[in-house]
């Protein structure tokens, strides 16, 4: 069976069912080999306190098959994050996949590598995603080429059971699926934007607004140096 290589970054402060949901799925599918990538190999601590260890360092990083970023309150320091970006971009040239769950497509987005790609991420994300220009789809997963995003959260592990489907097989995908018994009945119709109702909708917004105007102030400002720099290139 065909093995690839799937990098996971992290990252300080990432949501970790947005790490752990997709982790779940590769380390039970033999078509994948996981490395848990860092900036450098000391231990990081996600949203929560919970502290994972990467396997290995960007710099000494081998070519990666498929490239996975997770999303998560950490996301905001990455979008400016140069050597994180050059390094996504770096191995995006001779990856199979580039990926991502939830936010982690806002890191793509500002690396530049879902311009002309269709995309989702956490609902609440979209707007911001297409300030870089990216198409959005809302919907658990999309696949545009050799581009897989996730939507929020729980989604890692639709995603994680697709791209299992994509390399090893929908028979795989499905062994999998049911060794994780991924046989969801959520107790309560508000998983999305579009069932919650508004007054839990509203509370939500209202929890995550300074988190958005924040994000929409960095993506702005990246943008603008990214024009200037284009201006003065030329």
């Amino acid at each position: 069976m065909q093995k690839l290589k799937v990098g996971m970054l992290l990252f300080p402060e990432l949501t970790i069912l947005d790490f752990t949901g997709p982790y779940d799925v590769f380390i039970k599918a033999p078509c994948f080999e996981v490395l848990i990538i860092g900036a450098t190999r000391a231990p990081i601590r996600a949203e929560g306190g919970l502290t994972l260890q990467p396997d290995i360092a960007m710099a000494d990083c081998p070519q990666l098959d498929i490239i996975f970023v997770p999303g998560g309150r950490g996301i905001n320091a990455l979008l400016t994050d140069q050597p994180v970006l050059q390094f996504l971009r770096e191995q995006a040239v001779k990856a199979k996949y580039i990926t991502s769950v939830c936010t982690g497509a806002l890191v793509l987005a500002a690396a530049g590598l879902l311009d002309g790609y269709k995309a989702t991420t956490h609902w609440r994300s979209l707007e911001l995603l297409r300030m870089f220009g990216v198409e959005t789809i809302e919907e658990r997963v999309v696949r545009d080429r050799n581009r897989i995003t996730g939507g929020g959260v729980t989604a890692g592990i639709d995603f994680g059971l697709q791209l299992t489907a994509i390399i090893g097989g929908e028979e795989l995908a499905k062994v999998v699926q049911l060794q994780l018994e991924y046989n969801p009945e959520p107790p309560f119709r508000a998983g999305s934007p579009n069932t919650a109702g508004l007054p839990v909708l509203q509370k939500a917004k209202e929890i995550t607004q300074l988190t958005l105007e924040t994000r929409k102030r960095i993506i702005r400002q990246l943008l603008q140096d990214r024009a200037s720099s284009s201006i003065e290139l030329t």
